[in-house]
C-alpha cells in the first residue's frame, strides 16, 4: 500500500509542470476543506462519525481535475437504551478513522455551478486509541495496521462567486476487508479555485 501511494505522489509531481501549461484564462487548481460525515457499516448499531478534511485538485482540462483528499473522522460517544426504556449507558467509541482518496473529478465546465462525478482509489485506516485527537492523528497517519483499499465513486455540487464557493458531495466509501463493505459519506465546506 504503502508502494502505491509513494507511485502516485511520484506520478502527479512528474505530470504537474505539463499540466499548468495551459491557457491562463482558465482556472487552474482548487483547494477545500470539508467537514464529513461517515456512517460506519459494518457495526452494530451503526456508527455515524464527524471529521474533518481537505482536498486539492487541478485541471487536466476544464472539465477534468485530478484530485486528492484526506479526512480524519473523530472518536464519539453513542447511547443504549436497554428494554426497559428506563436504562441506558454512554459509551466511548474508541475508533477512529482516516480516510484518503486519489482519482479524476469529471464537471459540467467551468462556469459559477458545477455538477460532478468522480471515481477516486486510496485507503481507510481504522485506528483504536484512547489518545486524544492530534496523537489519534498523528498515529493514524502513519498508516500502521488498520489500512484497508478503499474506492469512493461519488458526486455532488459546486457553486462559485469568484474564486470562492462551497461544495457538496455524497458518495459510496467502499474498504475491502473479507468482501466489500459500503459506507456513506457526505461531505460540505468551502472551495477556493486559482
Amino acid at each position: 500500500m504503502k508502494r502505491c501511494i509513494r507511485f502516485g505522489v511520484l506520478v502527479l509531481l512528474c505530470a504537474t509542470p505539463a499540466l499548468w501549461a495551459q491557457d491562463i484564462s482558465e482556472d487552474h487548481a482548487e483547494v477545500g476543506a470539508f467537514v464529513d460525515y461517515f456512517r460506519l457499516s459494518a457495526t452494530t448499531p451503526q456508527e455515524n462519525f464527524l471529521g474533518l478534511g481537505g482536498r486539492a485538485a487541478f485541471n487536466v482540462q476544464p472539465w477534468i481535475q485530478i484530485e486528492a483528499e484526506m479526512a480524519y473522522d473523530f472518536q464519539r460517544n453513542y447511547t443504549s437504551t436497554y428494554r426497559n426504556t428506563v436504562t441506558s449507558t454512554t459509551v466511548t467509541s474508541h475508533v477512529r478513522t482516516l480516510h484518503g482518496f486519489f482519482g479524476p473529478k469529471f464537471q459540467t465546465g467551468s462556469g459559477s455551478v458545477r455538477f460532478f462525478v468522480i471515481g477516486k482509489v486510496g485507503f481507510d485506516n481504522f485506528s483504536v486509541t484512547n489518545a486524544a485527537a492530534p496523537a489519534g492523528f498523528t498515529s493514524a497517519v502513519a498508516l500502521a495496521s488498520g489500512t484497508e483499499f478503499a474506492v469512493y465513486p461519488a458526486g455532488g455540487i459546486e457553486a462559485f462567486t469568484g474564486p470562492i464557493g462551497v461544495r457538496a458531495e455524497v458518495g459510496d466509501d467502499i474498504y475491502f476487508l473479507n468482501g466489500a463493505h459500503n459506507n456513506l459519506r457526505v461531505s460540505l465546506g468551502p472551495q477556493f479555485r486559482f
